[in-house]
């Protein structure tokens, strides 16, 4: 019978030609191999008898990879659940689900295209919390949702019974995978292996005993010997075992996609298990497993000895081969870093991952790894978008025409009321410096007194002592800016500016060296939150940037210019021996 195509079936279902008929949903859990209460077969029979008992209509739809004559199968664990969460701007929680047939189920139950679906059970719709809510939510909504086993009224004993049901399963499944968890641990505790045993061993089911592979154990013995001699490479080691016969055991290849969706319970078994050849990874793989020497991986991960399995190597021949695998070892980093500009430079805002530069087709690129949830979009990026966001941001740091034109207006009518502030200030620190002095002389004069008298004692006495000597030293370094006159820091300031606007015009003729040269002497930090380039001024040029937002209030930012004269001074020396480098450079 030939497939309808997936368009047309969707088509027909959002059209709401299905909208008074059910679908029937299977559910096989990973961790319950051998119930065949549980199994695929079994539910689906027991969902059509109980439908056509009940005359609830299936809707006769296949969609490839969901569903087939409107039944639905998977093969998940229902108690696995992702922690992830967030929230929109509109206040809705997203929730992650990892179920794929289930979550489209869900999505088509919203939208009112089926009236509801057929379960076996409650523990097969869900046996986790958030399951749990979004199906009682749908319930509440008026989608009909059956059960075989089970039947929920509408009345508050309805819901206790429910909500029991829904407890026990999750219960049911924290048990299992703490028994599952415990058995585990006892296990690797006792040196048995809790594992599939590689190539050279028998995996007969059975944890306790391993043995070894009559036809592939002696062939390898034989590469770890030709391997220690050091003249064998890996792929002449998988030719010879080839030569010998030596394949891998038996498998059944990985499946698609596709194939692990599908609805036929059979699939895996269909398929035939092949013995596919070694390889030079192969042999890699072989010689670095120290499971070959009698040993199993413990709680810790680490090697312990083995009660499952004897030793098909001794350690020193499993050593001595580890020596010349070493010896033919080549380091995946460069021998030397490439000069690449800006490379450490640039960051993720959310993360703090560095963006890494590399070269493809002559052009600079930069990328990093994410830390896994990061929401940064921004991946990868070239030099040149790098190079003209932070141009843009240096040119918009310089004073334009009007700011400077609005800086000399205020100067000129705040001098007067500036002058008069700082002789207020200097004679209020003179008497706080008169008095500090007073103090520090008494206590010198009368110190054997002081301390007879117990009011000090040598400890305190020293550090009051040191308190007034460390207010006399701030008062002094106040004095000291406020030698500094509102005109000199104004003609400073001016002359930064300018000094700016000379370097944006060397930044755009510059080389990319050259640009992270000057981006090193103006930004401390480059960050990328989205697509936005973030950057943080060096501590000289931070009273430029703060202009932006205290320009408004003239006495803050000019009080901002006096205290930080220093920095202006700094930062003008700074610029004037980066242009004067530059253009010494220059042809």
């Amino acid at each position: 019978m030939q497939h309808e195509h997936k368009d047309t079936v969707e088509a027909r279902i959002e059209s709401g030609r299905y909208a008074s008929q059910y679908l029937i949903y299977n559910r096989k859990s990973e961790d319950e191999p051998d119930s065949q209460k549980n199994s695929i077969a079994y539910q689906s029979a027991e969902n059509q008898r109980f439908a056509t008992r009940e005359a609830l209509p299936i809707a006769k739809v296949t969609i490839a990879g969901f569903c087939k004559n409107g039944i639905i199968s998977e093969k998940h664990s229902g108690f696995q659940e992702d922690d992830t969460f967030s929230f929109t701007k509109s206040g809705l929680v997203q929730l992650s689900i990892d179920r794929p047939k289930f979550l489209h189920l869900l999505r088509l139950l919203n939208q009112g295209r089926f009236k509801g679906i057929i379960c076996l059970v409650w523990d097969r719709v869900s046996r986790n919390e958030a399951d749990d809510t979004l199906i009682g939510k749908l319930m509440r909504r008026g989608v009909d949702i059956r059960f075989v086993s089970a039947t929920y009224d509408k009345t508050s004993a309805g819901e206790l019974h429910k909500n029991v049901d829904g407890m026990f399963a999750r219960h049911h499944s924290r048990t299992t995978s703490e028994k599952v968890t415990l058995a585990i641990r006892h296990s690797r505790e006792k040196g048995l292996c809790t594992y599939r045993a590689p190539v050279g061993y028998l995996n007969e089911g059975n944890m306790d005993w391993k043995p070894h592979d009559p036809e592939r154990a002696p062939v390898i013995l034989r590469c770890f010997e030709l391997a220690k001699t050091g003249e064998w490479s890996l792929s002449d080691l998988a030719r010879w075992a080839i030569a010998e016969g030596f394949t891998m055991p038996p498998e059944r290849r990985r499946r698609t996609r596709e194939e692990i969706l599908a609805d036929d319970d059979d699939q895996e078994r269909r398929d035939p298990k092949l013995c596919r050849l070694p390889t030079a990874n192969t042999m890699h793989q072989i010689l670095i497993n120290r499971f070959y020497t009698g040993r199993v991986r413990g709680n810790d991960r680490a090697w312990v000895k083995s009660a499952s399995h004897e030793a098909l190597v001794s350690d020193d021949l499993f050593d001595a081969v580890q020596m010349q695998l070493c010896k033919r070892n080549t380091s995946k980093h460069y021998t030397a870093v490439l000069d690449l500009p800006l490379r450490g430079k640039v960051r993720c805002h959310a993360c703090q991952r560095v963006y890494t530069p590399y070269v493809q087709k002559g052009i600079t690129y930069y990328g990093t790894r994410c830390h896994p949830g990061c929401p940064n979009p921004l991946k990868h990026c070239n030099f040149d978008f790098i190079a003209g966001a932070i141009g843009k941001h240096l040119s918009a740091l310089s004073l334009t025409e009007d700011e400077l034109a609005e800086l000399d207006t205020r100067t000129d009518s705040q001098a007067a009321q500036y002058e008069r502030e700082l002789t207020s200030r200097r004679e209020s620190n003179e008497r706080k410096r008169k008095k500090l002095r007073e103090d520090l002389a008494y206590l010198d004069e009368h110190r054997l007194e002081i301390l007879k008298s117990g009011v000090y004692t040598l400890e305190s006495y020293a550090d009051e002592e040191r308190k007034i000597d460390h207010e006399l030293r701030a008062l002094d370094a106040r004095d000291a800016q406020d030698d500094a006159s509102l005109a000199d820091v104004v003609r400073d300031t001016v002359e930064l500016s300018e000094l700016l606007k000379s370097l944006t015009v060397l930044y755009e003729k510059a080389t990319p060296h050259e640009k992270e040269e000057i981006i090193a002497e103006v930004f401390s930090e480059l960050t990328f939150d989205g697509e936005t380039l973030q950057c943080s001024y060096q501590t000289d040029l931070q009273v430029l940037e703060s202009r932006f937002v205290a320009l408004g209030v003239p006495k803050t930012w000019l009080s901002e210019l006096l205290a930080n004269a220093p920095h202006v001074r700094f930062a003008n020396n700074t610029l004037r021996r980066l242009l004067a480098n530059a253009c010494s450079n220059r042809p």
